[in-house]
């Protein structure tokens, strides 16, 4: 619709242009010919303007005097300017180009094939929504993305995404998406639109799984009611993941997720009894069955041979019940704890989310915000720039157990990372990202862990599937859980051929009942339905086109 107005505009002023144009040419093609004594009327001015811009120029009508001569000139090199510049500029415009867009969207699908089962409709197109189609094309779910404009279909379509052109508040759309043959629908718009989004599906169809994301806690009331069966604050869900990694420090096992009935949780053993130990000696001391699946260090997997060293940079994750990380905590962590406050540098809707998250885990908390008034009440607030010196400083960086990074710009993270790992080589550094590619540069400024928006959104909403739960490490790096290869048959638990193959652990296997076995010497017995493995996305590829092809 604005282009059409644009080129509407447009050719109202090209016409006037050129009535404007012709009109003061032959006005002084009447005064010029009246000073050479040889009147004409305005029909033979005009005539004689056209023929000339047009460089027809029949001849019969042409100047004696130089002035005359040199009008001629000015109005034949205009006239050229108009046919080789402007005429092609308006063909351009008002036949090709409408033209072309016509094309592109009689190209947007808009419906879906009849045989498309099991999908998932996502509505719009954003950093989220695009991890979780990368998640479900690696677990061979067919994925669809619906948006309003044609021209955003065709982009989407020519990269490779199986998109559908259609209003998002009808419900002739989603029944054109098959939503009732898709396992669920996802949006992750303005709380507005996904409420819209909501209503409708539900209308379509009572029996749908429809997953959406709020930004405020009052949509979280509305969308339920619209029909949404899942509300995700991701903000929310991004600040508690984050504080998670904070208070994981000095031994205390925090939980960040479960595998069937198992919790899984990490441990940093900065400042505790297991730095200097070997991973035998280390097993070899646990008072629990508690079980120990990896060693990180800054987002990387470490060797997990008997004889791998703890050093004070690494993060333990461990699986276990409540009890038996109750009891590991007890053994392991710092007596110490956490006794300095965790610096928080930002105060948007993410830094609050870990300001709340810390805060009911009882640990004091400093915010450090630029804008005035924008961090919560109740918090201990240094307002200015995280960046100057004087700032950190009146934080009390110096005395802080760890920073959580939390702004959205990522550039101001790496400086931010970098600046106090400088200042504090020994501070536990959490940093969000925006950008999947500036992970690895957050890693390298000195970050211990870094998560992001569209991972743990789309992690949330993946798992809402049921399928192959996943728990995120870190960025990069997740815990899932894929049906036992019969290829595997024989193969042992941390299989180095496996590994090397394709990248990816394999740190335990799950039975029919859900419990998760780590000590087994192998994979064979019946009783083990599914496999856990700890890798990326490249390592998990690479695990499903080698074991598990068929399924």
């Amino acid at each position: 619709m604005r282009q059409g107005r644009w080129r509407s505009r447009l050719m109202l002023w090209m016409t006037l242009g050129a009535i404007g144009m012709v009109s003061a040419y032959s006005a002084i093609f009447l005064v010029l010919m009246d000073r050479e004594d040889r009147p004409y009327d305005w029909i033979d001015a005009v005539y004689w303007t056209i023929t000339t811009m047009s460089t027809l120029g029949y001849g019969d009508i042409t100047f004696a005097s130089s002035a005359g001569r040199l009008f001629s000139m000015l109005v034949l090199a205009s006239g050229i300017l108009l046919i080789l510049v402007l005429l092609p500029f308006l063909f351009v415009q008002f036949i090709v180009r409408p033209w072309m867009e016509q094309l592109e969207r009689a190209r947007a699908p808009r419906s879906v094939p009849e045989h498309l089962r099991g999908h998932l409709i996502l509505v719009g197109f954003d950093a989220v929504t695009q991890t979780l189609i990368a998640r479900a094309k690696r677990a061979r779910t067919p994925a669809v993305v619906l948006v309003e404009d044609p021209a955003e279909a065709s982009r989407l379509h020519d990269e490779g995404y199986q998109a559908m052109v259609g209003p998002l508040d009808s419900p002739a759309t989603y029944r054109k998406a098959g939503v009732e043959r898709a396992v669920m629908v996802v949006s992750t718009q303005a709380d507005t639109t996904n409420t819209n989004v909501a209503f409708t599906v539900r209308q379509v169809n009572k029996s749908a799984k429809i997953a959406v994301t709020a930004d405020k806690d009052a949509s979280v009331d509305v969308l339920e009611l619209a029909g949404a069966d899942h509300v995700f604050q991701l903000s929310s869900s991004l600040g508690r993941e984050l504080a998670n990694r904070a208070v994981g420090t000095r031994g205390h096992a925090h939980v960040v997720g479960s595998i069937g009935h198992t919790l899984i949780a990490e441990a940093a053993v900065r400042g505790t009894p297991l730095v200097g130990l070997t991973l035998d000696q280390v097993t070899h001391h646990l008072k629990c069955p508690a079980r120990i699946l990896a060693i990180m260090q800054r987002g990387r997997l470490r060797p997990m041979g008997p004889d791998s060293r703890i050093d004070e940079r690494a993060v333990l994750i461990v699986a276990g019940s409540r009890s038996e990380l109750d009891t590991f905590n007890d053994q392991f962590q710092s007596p110490e704890g956490v006794e300095s406050p965790v610096l928080i540098l930002g105060g948007g809707r993410v830094g609050r989310a870990v300001a709340g998250a810390l805060r009911d885990s009882r640990v004091p908390t400093t915010i450090v915000e630029k804008v005035p008034g924008r961090a919560p009440a109740g918090y201990t607030v240094v307002e200015g720039d995280a960046s100057e010196i004087e700032i950190l400083n009146a934080a009390e960086l110096s005395a802080a157990s760890a920073v959580v990074i939390t702004t959205h710009d990522d550039d101001f993270n790496v400086y931010l990372t970098l600046y106090c790992r400088r200042l504090r080589p020994d501070l536990q550094i959490v940093a969000r990202a925006t950008s999947e590619r500036n992970v690895a540069t957050l890693y390298r400024a000195g970050a211990d862990s870094v998560l992001s928006y569209a991972t743990i959104g789309a992690t949330a909403l993946w798992n809402e599937l049921g399928r192959a739960h996943r728990v995120v490490i870190a960025e990069g790096n997740e815990l899932f859980s894929v049906p036992r290869p019969r290829s595997l048959g024989g193969a042992a638990l941390r299989d180095e051929k496996i590994h090397d193959a394709t990248g990816c652990h394999i740190v335990a296997a799950i039975d029919s009942h859900g419990t998760l076995h780590v000590e087994t010497a192998g994979i064979p017995t019946e009783d083990l339905t599914h496999v856990v493995l700890l890798g990326d996305r490249h390592a998990e590829r690479a695990f499903r086109n080698t074991y598990a092809k068929g399924r």
